[in-house]
C-alpha cells in the first residue's frame, strides 16, 4: 500500500510544481511560499480531525517532535529555495537538479538509517546522477546559445520566457541552479528527519506539525525581508493558483509521509520523485517548455534508474 501512497505524491508533486511556476509569475517568491504554507497547513489539520489523529497528540514523544520540526526547517528551507529557483528559471531545468535529491536521500538512508546500498541501488544512483547531468548540461548548453543576441520567439520560448536571468553574464545567469541545488540538499534533509520523526505518529499528524514549523519558517522570512507590503499588489490569477498549488501541495505531503511510515525512505523518497515525468508533462502541455534529445534521454535515465529500485 506504501507503494501507492509514494505514486500519489509523486502525482500532487507534479502538479504543484506547474501551478507554483504559474503563480509565482508576477509574486515573490517567499511571499508566494507562505502563502502556500497557509493552505497547505487547514489543508493538513482538517485532515488530522477527519481521522481523529488529534487524539494522540499528547502521546508523541519528545524525540518525534524534535525530529519532526527539524524536518519541517529543512521543509521550509528547501521550499524557499525551490520556488525561487522556479521564479528565476526553466521548470525543466530546476525540477532535475532538485530531482537529484535522491542520491543524497540513499546516502543519508545509509550513513543515518542503517539501510544498505545494493549493487541494484548503486547503479539506480548512477542512472540518476547522469540522467540529471544530461537534462542540465544540455539547458546550460541550449541558454548560452542565445546570449548575446535578440531572442527570437522560440528562444524565449525554450528558456522559459525569462531573458533577465537566463541570458546575463557572470553568476546572475546560474543563480536559479544554485537555489535548486539548495532545494534538492534541504529535501534530502527533510526525508531522512521526517523518517526518523514520523516513527510512531499518525502520519497525518506528524505532517500538520511539521507545517506548523514551515509556516512560522516562511512568515518569519517574508517579514523579515519586509515582503508583506507586496501581497496587496498580487492579482487574482496568481492567488488562484498559488492557492491551488497549496491544495497539491498537502496531497502530496500526506501521501509521502503515509509512504514514508511504513516504506523504506530510500525507496519513497525515489518514487516521489517520478513526479519529474508529470512536471515535464505539464510543463509542455501549459506552459510551452519544450524538452531537446539530450534531455528526453536524461529524463529516461532518471526514470529507469527509480523504477529500477522497485525491483
Amino acid at each position: 500500500m506504501w507503494i501507492l501512497f509514494a505514486f500519489g505524491s509523486a502525482v500532487f508533486a507534479g502538479l504543484t510544481a506547474i501551478l507554483s511556476k504559474i503563480g509565482i509569475r508576477n509574486t515573490d517568491s517567499n511571499v508566494a511560499t507562505a502563502i502556500r504554507t497557509v493552505v497547505v497547513l487547514l489543508f493538513s489539520w482538517l485532515m488530522v480531525f477527519i481521522v481523529g489523529s488529534q487524539r494522540t497528540l499528547a502521546g508523541v514523544s519528545g524525540r518525534s517532535l524534535l525530529f519532526l520540526i527539524l524536518s519541517g526547517l529543512a521543509t521550509g528551507a528547501s521550499w524557499l529555495c525551490y520556488f525561487k529557483a522556479l521564479q528565476i528559471g526553466d521548470v525543466n531545468k530546476v525540477t532535475p537538479i532538485d530531482k537529484s535529491s535522491t542520491v543524497l536521500t540513499m546516502i543519508l538512508a545509509f550513513v543515518f538509517l542503517g539501510e544498505k546500498i545494493t549493487l541494484l541501488k548503486a547503479g539506480a544512483m548512477l542512472l540518476i546522477g547522469a540522467g540529471t547531468y544530461l537534462m542540465v548540461h544540455k539547458k546550460k548548453e541550449a541558454t548560452s546559445g542565445v546570449t548575446g543576441r535578440a531572442l527570437s520567439g522560440t528562444d524565449r520560448e525554450q528558456t522559459g520566457g525569462i531573458t533577465g536571468e537566463t541570458t546575463g553574464a557572470g553568476p546572475k545567469s546560474n543563480l536559479w541552479m544554485v537555489y535548486a541545488f539548495g532545494a534538492a540538499i534541504f529535501a534530502a534533509l527533510t526525508a531522512i528527519l521526517g523518517k526518523v520523526g514520523i516513527e510512531g505518529v499518525e502520519s497525518n499528524l506528524g505532517t500538520a506539525i511539521r507545517t506548523i514549523v514551515v509556516l512560522i519558517l516562511a512568515w518569519g522570512i517574508v517579514f523579515a525581508t519586509k515582503k508583506e507590503k507586496t501581497i496587496k499588489e498580487i492579482d487574482q490569477k496568481s492567488w488562484l493558483f498559488l492557492i491551488l498549488s497549496g491544495f497539491a501541495t498537502g496531497g502530496s505531503w500526506l501521501c509521502y509521509y503515509r509512504a514514508l511510515q511504513t516504506g523504506p525512505a530510500s525507496v519513497v523518497v525515489p518514487i516521489d520523485k517520478l513526479s519529474i515525468i508529470f512536471t515535464i508533462a505539464f510543463s509542455y502541455f501549459f506552459l510551452k517548455e519544450r524538452l531537446t534529445v539530450k534531455s528526453t534521454a536524461g529524463m529516461v535515465l532518471i526514470v529507469a534508474g527509480t523504477l529500477s529500485l522497485l525491483l
